[in-house]
């Protein structure tokens, strides 16, 4: 399934910015969110490193990551169950000197000794709130040909309105980037600029040693975030580069920006441009085909395996397991597994959770600014 690119190992933080959709991350971490029908948003980060030869990644978890266990198992549909490599999740209490970590720069102290063992030349380092196909092998090569220290991926785009309307905490800081001829001239931390900015995907390629040095002497002098402390203070000394990444994004920030992400999926050309360069794995759960019975109607859906349509669905998403009954109407709605629509029901504009049942003849209605969310295994 891949090819092995022994030159990067890969780091994921699962648990950035949980607390821009605190609903959804209630008992699971920002990368186990249902995404697209069948996949988590920790899918795309993971599968876009396996996909570039990338063999050795390790998760630092921070809190409710039972749920990211549950799905990655093993690391099996990644073709990452191996002996040497393959797929590390890292809890808080996997050593005595770790503890709960509130930035970087702890996290990757918890693992330093972990980093000084392995034989990568290169760390990719990254959150997991954004669904991309992104081709590292491409942003290795610019930083090797740049003779950068450090190479920060990032996109032209507005500051997203969840990142704008709400009050951050330092956990969940969002930067921008200062570019001059390729070189990273300031990072900016949490500005409030309007228009398309420079604006950091918080992917970062540096060579391990370099990551240990710079770790190890940040943590014995308090230092907490990564982009705030060690890189920003540093522009005049090291070689930081920007990597502009062209493709196809779908960035988390509120619960309004994971309805709107989930529904542009909608479009076709959409849909290609996430998934179309090169595959994205799941767990499998060996589902039925979807099944339409005889009377429904769907139109423009994405729908996964095991569903059973007897009702109407329009322009909305279903994730495996959806049963809509006989009369139940379903639009514009993100429907989570294995919720259930019973006969008569009418929702529109709804974010359900896992295993929701929606009971029969009532209506549920959000609105296109403010969808409604109904909790997982709750009846309504």
């Amino acid at each position: 399934m891949i090819r092995s690119n022994s030159n990067a190992l890969g780091i994921i933080f699962p648990n950035s910015y949980d607390a821009l959709v605190p609903q959804l991350v209630s008992d699971r971490s920002m990368a186990s969110i249902p995404f697209a029908g069948r996949y988590r948003m920790v899918d795309f980060v993971l599968s876009s490193m396996v996909n570039c030869g990338i063999d050795n990644i390790s998760l630092i978890v921070r809190k409710n990551y039972h749920s990211l266990m549950d799905h990655l198992g093993a690391g099996r549909e990644w073709d990452l169950s191996l002996k040497n490599g393959g797929l590390n999740i890292v809890p808080p209490f996997a050593e005595k000197t770790v503890k709960v970590y509130n930035g970087r720069v702890e996290a990757l102290a918890s693992v330093q000794n972990f980093l000084k063992s392995q034989k990568e030349k290169y760390v990719i380092m990254s959150d997991s709130n954004i669904a991309f196909n992104f081709d590292f092998n491409a942003l290795i090569d610019a930083h090797v040909k740049s003779g950068a220290d450090v190479t920060i991926a990032y996109k032209r785009e507005e500051i997203p309105q969840g990142h704008l309307s709400q009050q951050l905490m330092d956990q969940q800081l969002y930067y921008t980037l200062d570019m001059e001829d390729g070189h990273v001239k300031g990072i900016r931390v949490k500005p409030q600029d309007s228009g398309v900015q420079n604006f950091s995907m918080n992917i970062y390629l540096m060579e391990r040693e370099l990551l240990i040095d710079q770790i190890s002497s940040a943590y014995v002098h308090g230092y907490i975030y990564f982009e705030r402390d060690i890189l920003a203070p540093q522009l005049d000394k090291l070689n930081v580069r920007g990597y502009q990444y062209e493709g196809y994004t779908a960035r988390i920030s509120d619960m309004k920006s994971y309805f709107d992400e989930n529904m542009k999926l909608l479009d076709e050309k959409n849909l290609d441009a996430l998934f179309a360069n090169n595959p994205i794995y799941t767990k499998i759960r060996d589902d039925n085909p979807t099944r339409y019975i005889n009377g429904s109607k769907a139109s423009n859906v994405v729908v996964a395996d095991g569903c059973v349509i007897e009702g109407e669905v329009e322009n909305s998403i279903l994730f495996r397991g959806v049963k809509v009954a006989k009369g139940a109407k379903v639009k514009n709605c993100v429907l989570m597994q294995d919720t259930v629509v019973e006969e008569g029901a009418v929702v529109e504009y709804l974010i359900s959770d896992k295993n929701v049942t929606i009971t029969a003849g009532n209506e549920l209605k959000g609105t296109d600014s403010f969808p409604v969310y109904v909790s997982k295994k709750q009846i309504v």
